[in-house]
C-alpha cells in the first residue's frame, strides 16, 4: 500500500483515525499529508504521528497526493472544493470524500468536473479500527483507484461497496447513523436496570459488556437473527415475556419508520447542498 500517497483535508477526528489505521497497517508515514487551519491541531497531528506531513494549504494536499480524502464539515465543502480546483484539475488525484450528505456529482461540480470520485461514509466506531464503511465510486473510477479506496478505508474497519450513490443514503441510516441507536438501547437498559434495583455500576456493566458480547456472537455464528433469538428464547420464559411486549408495541414498525426518517433526511441534505451555488 505504500506504493500510493494519500492526502487529507481536514485534520478532524474521522482523519486521525484513517491515518491512524494506514500506519497500523504497515503504511509509510512520508506517504501522508494532512491539511488543517490550525496551528493547534497541527501540532497534535505530528506528535500523534511522527514523520506524517502537515500543512495549512489544502492544495499542497492535493498536489502531493495520489487520493485526497475531503474530512471537512458539510457546510464548508463547496468553498475548500471550488479553492481545490484548479490544483485538482491539474494533478487529478482520486477524491474520497467523507462528508456526509453531499453528493459525488456536487462534489465534482465544485472541483471543475470530469473527476474520479469515491464517496466514502464510515461511521464512529472507527475511530477504533472497528467500524464499517459504505463506499460508492463514480463512473470514472477505475477498478485499481476503487481498491485502493477500499484499502484506506479498511483501514478504520469492514468496507461495503455499494452499486448506486442513492444506496449511500440508507448506509447513513443503517450504519453511519447506527452507532446512536445501539447507545440509546444501552442507556435504556442501564436506566431500567436502575429502576429494577440495580447500582449504576452494575447497571452499566451488564448492559455494555451484553450489547458487546450480542454483537461478537452474532457476528462469529454466522447464524440468523432469528436463530439466535431462538436460542435465548424459551416458551413461556423470561426473554419471551420482554419479546412479546416489545412485539406488542411494534417495536419493527417504529425503527423501520425511524431508519426511514433518516435516510429522508440524508435524501434532504444532499438536495439542499445541491443548490448551492
Amino acid at each position: 500500500m505504500g506504493e500510493i500517497s494519500v492526502g487529507f483535508v481536514g485534520g478532524g477526528n474521522m482523519t486521525r483515525a484513517i491515518a491512524g489505521g494506514l500506519l497500523a497497517s504497515g503504511f509509510s508515514a512520508t506517504d501522508i499529508l494532512i491539511s488543517e487551519p490550525s496551528a493547534k491541531q497541527r501540532e497534535m497531528l505530528r506528535q500523534e504521528f511522527p514523520g506524517v506531513a502537515t500543512t495549512d494549504g489544502n492544495g499542497e494536499a492535493a498536489a502531493q497526493s495520489d487520493y485526497l480524502v475531503l474530512a471537512v464539515k458539510p457546510q464548508i465543502l463547496a468553498t475548500a472544493c471550488r479553492d481545490l480546483a484548479g490544483q485538482v484539475q491539474r494533478t487529478r488525484p482520486l477524491i474520497i470524500s467523507i462528508v456526509a450528505g453531499i453528493r459525488s456529482d456536487d462534489i465534482d461540480r465544485w472541483l471543475g468536473g470530469n473527476l474520479a470520485i469515491v464517496r466514502a461514509m464510515p461511521n464512529q466506531p472507527a475511530l477504533l479500527q472497528q467500524g464499517v464503511s459504505g463506499i460508492f465510486a463514480n463512473e470514472r473510477v477505475t477498478a485499481a483507484e476503487q481498491a485502493g479506496a477500499e484499502r484506506i478505508m479498511a483501514a478504520v474497519g469492514r468496507v461495503v461497496s455499494v452499486p448506486r450513490e442513492a444506496d449511500i443514503d440508507a448506509v447513513t441510516a443503517i450504519s453511519g447513523s447506527g452507532p446512536a441507536y445501539f447507545y440509546l438501547l444501552i442507556d435504556m437498559l442501564m436506566q431500567t436496570a436502575r429502576q429494577l434495583g440495580l447500582d449504576d455500576q452494575a447497571a452499566a456493566t451488564l448492559a455494555m459488556e451484553t450489547a458487546s458480547g450480542a454483537a461478537a456472537l452474532a457476528t462469529a455464528s454466522g447464524e440468523s437473527m432469528q436463530k439466535l433469538i431462538a436460542r435465548v428464547r424459551s416458551p413461556g420464559g423470561t426473554t419471551a415475556a420482554a419479546l412479546d411486549s416489545l412485539e406488542e408495541q411494534n417495536i419493527r414498525d417504529i425503527f423501520a419508520r425511524a431508519l426511514t426518517a433518516a435516510r429522508d433526511r440524508a435524501v434532504a441534505l444532499a438536495d439542499e447542498a445541491h443548490k448551492q451555488d
